[in-house]
């Protein structure tokens, strides 16, 4: 299960499935440096997002694959 509170990139090497939906949100954070230590919520808050909202479109795709 994905929290907010996951770096980014730690999400992306543990589900890869995810990479979808950073993409269809205009996150592009898979080659960002700062992935390594920003956590979802500061990703989600940095481009604008909901971190809860993140959290569960992501959580979503764990399901769906």
């Amino acid at each position: 299960m994905i929290t907010k509170e996951m770096t980014v990139g730690q999400v992306l090497r543990t589900y890869p499935q995810t990479v979808q939906i950073f993409l269809e949100l205009g996150m592009h954070c898979l080659g960002c440096p700062s992935s390594t230590m920003e956590s979802i919520e500061g990703a989600a808050l940095t481009h604008g997002k909901k971190p809860d909202d993140l959290v569960e479109q992501l959580n979503k795709s764990l399901v769906q694959n």
